[in-house]
C-alpha cells in the first residue's frame, strides 16, 4: 500500500456522516466521496511526510496518544473512526480545529526542524536525515495552511491514510 496521507476539512454534514457511520464499510464509502471531490482548497496531501510529521508533532513515536493536546491531533492523534488496521482515519472536530490550528501556527520552519531532530528513534525510517526533514517541513507547512483554512470556515479535519 502507499501510506500516503490526506487532510480534508469537511462540512458539517459530511463530518455528521463521518460520525455515525455504522461500521467501516459505510466509513469508507463517505471517504470515498470526500477523495472523489477533492474540494480545493480544503484539502492538503502529505505523502508519506504524514509520519515524521506526526513524530515531531507528537512524542517522537507514532503513538496517536503520544505527545500533548492539541498539537498530537494535527494528524494520527484525532478520533479514530476506522475500526480495522489497514486504514487510519482520524477526525478533529470543527469546535477543536482552531486550537490546532492556532498550535500548528506557532511552529516556524526552525522549530519544526528541532522537532525532526527529536524524532525516537532518529532510525524510524531510512530516509531520516537533512532530504527527508525539508521535505517533511514543506508538507507541514501545507498542514498549518490546511488547518487555518478549515479554522476559518468552520470546518471538522479528516486524515486518512492506508497502511
Amino acid at each position: 500500500m502507499s501510506s500516503r496521507g490526506v487532510l480534508f476539512a469537511v462540512t458539517s454534514d459530511i463530518a455528521a456522516a463521518l460520525l455515525h457511520a455504522s461500521d467501516d464499510d459505510e466509513l469508507m464509502e463517505i471517504i470515498e466521496e470526500i477523495e472523489e471531490s477533492w474540494e480545493e482548497p480544503f484539502v492538503a496531501e502529505t505523502d508519506k511526510a504524514w509520519d515524521a510529521i506526526h513524530r515531531a508533532l507528537s512524542d517522537g513515536t507514532l503513538d496517536p496518544e503520544g505527545g500533548e493536546p492539541p498539537l498530537h491531533c494535527a494528524l494520527l492523534g484525532g478520533k479514530h473512526l476506522h475500526e480495522g488496521e489497514d486504514y487510519f482515519v482520524a477526525f478533529v472536530a470543527a469546535d477543536d480545529v482552531p486550537a490546532v490550528a492556532r498550535a500548528l501556527a506557532a511552529i516556524d520552519a526552525e522549530a519544526f526542524r528541532e522537532r525532526y531532530a527529536r524524532i525516537v528513534p532518529h532510525d524510524y525510517a531510512p530516509e531520516y536525515g537533512d532530504e527527508d526533514r525539508e521535505y517533511s517541513l514543506a508538507y507541514f507547512q501545507e498542514v498549518v495552511a490546511l488547518y487555518d483554512r478549515a479554522a476559518k470556515a468552520g470546518r471538522a479535519v479528516v486524515f486518512t491514510v492506508d497502511q
